[in-house]
């Protein structure tokens, strides 16, 4: 056995011979990213410089755009070095600061989403108290919150991995995750399997539980009410329980992919499953909001017409 625990850097295993084609695959990314940088920053600019958007729902969106910056610049680079190296492998170091920053985004955008849930359970079963409930002062605190306890929840467990007795130096991934490190190690790791149970069950399944229970309220609300009352619902929660969705499956593939063999499982199809909560949310999320929600179509329609004259 190989004993890793001081070998200076890491291998990643999933990557393969793409010869020729590791130039088109460069572009491919490359332009993904940039599409995600820009549609992050437009989206977070137009709600920036119009005084109509400055409300909690899109105040949360726009730090919900912050952390896809985030999360993609925690990523991205990384993949377009990697795809254009011969060699496939990371420091270390480099490796657990990966961790940290794509657990730390997969953390705060499953709080800022329930967080948003809250935010339209309130704006649409308790409309009258709306404002006095979600204050300037609970807005912030939120924000912080959610920001805090990502970063203490993921530095725990990345000492704790980081503190591991490492046999081996090669992860079956194309980037770097807390799972597959710990599962390098020759040491006991209860205390970490523990840990990430825990933290599942905190970051994961209470939110998930969370957005249920507030989507519940609104449907029933919706079914009482007024046809008002459920075009607000539709035009605004639309984008938002798609957005949740499509990050819970994205999570959901990468967290079976992790604990259940998928040898029989093509490379190419395990490396986009594992890739698609971290690439397609952030890109998912400035569309389907863009697109929806009317009062940022309004913002559009008077941004392209200011410049058109």
């Amino acid at each position: 056995m190989l004993n890793s625990t001081l070998a200076p850097y890491l291998i990643l295993g999933a990557y393969f011979d793409t010869k020729q084609f590791k130039y088109l695959l460069f572009l491919i990314v490359l332009c993904m990213y940039i599409l995600i940088v820009g549609s992050n920053v437009l989206l977070s600019a137009v709600i920036g410089f119009n005084r109509s958007l400055h409300e909690p729902m899109y105040v949360f969106l726009c730090v919900l755009c912050a952390n896809q910056l985030f999360g993609s610049t925690s990523l991205f680079p990384f993949l377009l070095v990697q795809i254009l190296s011969d060699l496939h492998s990371v420091s270390v170091p480099f490796c657990f600061l990966q961790v940290y920053c794509l657990h730390t985004y997969l953390s705060v955008e499953f709080f800022n989403l329930t967080i948003m849930s809250y935010d339209r359970y309130l704006a649409i079963c308790r409309p009258l108290q709306y404002h006095s409930l979600m204050t300037v002062r609970k807005v912030a605190a939120l924000i912080v919150a959610e920001w805090v306890t990502a970063f203490c929840g993921v530095s725990i467990f990345t000492s704790m991995s980081f503190s591991l007795h490492r046999c081996r130096n090669v992860i079956d991934k194309v980037f770097c995750n807390n799972y597959s490190i710990v599962q390098l190690s020759c040491s006991d790791t209860t205390s970490n399997n523990i840990y990430g149970l825990v933290s599942t069950a905190v970051g994961v399944v209470c939110p998930v539980i969370f957005i249920f229970y507030t989507y519940m309220k609104i449907l029933k609300v919706c079914y009482y009410g007024s046809k008002q009352t459920r075009q607000k619902a539709v035009s605004t929660c639309t984008p938002h329980l798609a957005s949740i969705t499509n990050f819970f499956f994205g999570v959901c593939f990468d967290i079976i992919q992790s604990r259940f063999s998928t040898k029989y499982v093509p490379n190419i199809v395990k490396i986009f499953l594992s890739l698609y909560f971290l690439t397609c949310q952030p890109l998912f999320n400035p569309v389907m909001y863009g697109l929806n929600l009317s009062k940022i179509q309004q913002a559009w329609k008077r941004l392209f017409s200011v410049q058109r004259r």
